[in-house]
């Protein structure tokens, strides 16, 4: 395998003030991508109540879930050019607010073209927003501590579906409040937060570490020259301009390779209130604290899994084994849904443990490989492309689930997207230079300039 020297411990100096940046830095950063999962995925509530209310089909309700991926990925590159021009801060805010409208606007949803055309918008608008993100990161933390920080970012998922899960469902006990839905107080009241973080965010947020005030001269001298080091020394390897990072083959191998994660996150997400739903006579409040179950062990799984990544240094093992833990859950859950509730949980938590901690040992690969302006332009298209997962998934979930009339066929052939994953992750990345390095060894990371 091919490895690289071990970088010296930080100083104490460095210890400091990384974990000084942790600490300013990540609350504002989970909480973002928390309210971005909710309002994503809180679609598998509404549908609870939505789908009688204005008649939507299954298969319907897994395209229009879907769709909000189709108008993700269209606008993906240019917003992550965008980001690059105007900066991740007044960036990140502008796709805040403007996913907030949407987020909101979809109580307004009374058949399946509105239903279509607001999911569209909603991912329109909230394009570019995780690659923003990742981007920003590799600003202020030194490629050998990125996967730990990656998963602190990442646990923002399933604490998302967590902490979501029973809101959710009690949110759809509001039926009837001002004459509205429960499912369109739903969309209102996770929406309106995207809309306020957005204004709160620039005042918040510090674009790159020289202009940290908040840090100590020292502290910021260090970190400044720290992550200019690391930038220089990736950059003598070659080409890093924007359309470089669009044309990159290792750009297109990872997208590929997202591709089939994101089919896994989104299949699972989007349908598991469904699922639930469909194991017993449960009422929406318990659905939701029912679903609180998997999530929360997969996020207490993902902080533990990215550490061991960062303390190995080798990404593709932790990525490859966790989707194939997934796929694991997926089929077993597949299998005894019809026959025992309980153990079917137990698996589809497996399935959880397994897609959320594959996320950032995966996403730490792409970005290593790349830097500058193509680092920009390349996870931008690994995560465009890659969600278009998020498409295909619960649209075929659905399609299966009104043609057998259950959920079992649905599992499997996610099962089935992870396990081939697995086994590509595995085979492409294990011998590269991104995927496996010595423990601790500071693997060359996407930066700006």
């Amino acid at each position: 395998m091919t490895s690289r020297a071990a970088a010296p411990a930080l100083s104490e100096l460095g210890e400091t003030t990384l974990r000084k940046v942790r600490r300013r830095l990540m609350p504002l950063i989970v909480l973002l991508y928390f309210i971005a999962y909710l309002d994503r995925n809180n679609v598998g509530f509404a549908k609870l109540g939505m789908q009688g209310d204005i008649g939507l089909t299954e298969a319907a309700y897994g395209l229009g879930a879907g769709i909000f991926f189709l108008g993700y990925a269209l606008l993906e590159i240019p917003s992550n050019g965008g980001m690059y021009r105007f900066g991740a801060r007044k960036w990140i805010a502008r796709i805040l607010i403007s996913w907030g409208i949407f987020a909101t606007a979809m109580f307004l949803v009374n058949g399946e073209a509105t239903f279509y055309v607001i999911r569209f918008l909603l991912g329109a608008a909230e394009a570019g927003f995780f690659p923003a993100i990742l981007f920003y990161l590799t600003l202020w933390f030194p490629a050998a501590q990125r996967v730990t920080v990656l998963g602190i970012f990442i646990l923002a998922q399933p604490i998302s579906n967590a902490l979501g899960a029973p809101v959710s469902g009690m949110l759809l006990n509001l039926e009837g409040v001002a004459g509205l839905h429960g499912w369109q107080w739903l969309y209102i009241l996770e929406g309106i937060p995207a809309i306020i973080l957005g204004i709160i965010t620039p005042f918040v947020m510090t674009d790159r570490p020289e202009h940290a005030k908040w840090l100590k001269p020292e502290e910021r001298e260090w970190l400044s020259t720290t992550m200019s080091a690391e930038l220089a020394d990736k950059q003598k390897a070659g080409n890093h301009n924007f359309l470089a990072g669009l044309k990159d083959p290792r750009t297109i191998a990872y997208s590929a390779l997202y591709f089939g994660l994101v089919c896994g996150i989104y299949g699972l997400g989007l349908w598991l209130p469904t699922i639930v739903k469909a194991l017993g006579t449960f009422d929406s409040t318990q659905v939701g604290f029912i679903v609180f179950i998997p999530y929360a062990i997969a996020a207490v799984f993902v902080y533990f899994w990215s550490k061991r990544s960062d303390r190995t240094g080798n990404r593709v093992w932790h990525a490859s084994i966790s989707m194939v833990l997934a796929a694991v859950g997926l089929l077993g859950a597949g299998f005894l849904l019809p026959v025992n509730a309980v153990l079917a949980m137990v698996f589809l938590t497996l399935a959880a443990m397994g897609i959320y901690s594959a996320i950032a040992p995966f996403l730490a690969m792409p970005s290593a490989a790349l830097t500058g302006a193509a680092a920009a332009a390349g996870l931008a298209m690994v995560n465009s492309l890659g969600n278009l997962g998020g498409f295909v998934a619960p649209y075929i979930v659905g399609i299966l689930k009104d043609a057998t009339g259950n959920s079992q066929t649905g599992l499997v052939f996610l099962a089935a997207c992870l396990a081939v994953t697995a086994a590509a992750t595995y085979l492409y990345a294990r011998k590269r230079p991104e995927g496996v390095s010595a423990p601790g060894a500071t693997v060359p990371a996407a930066e700006t300039h």
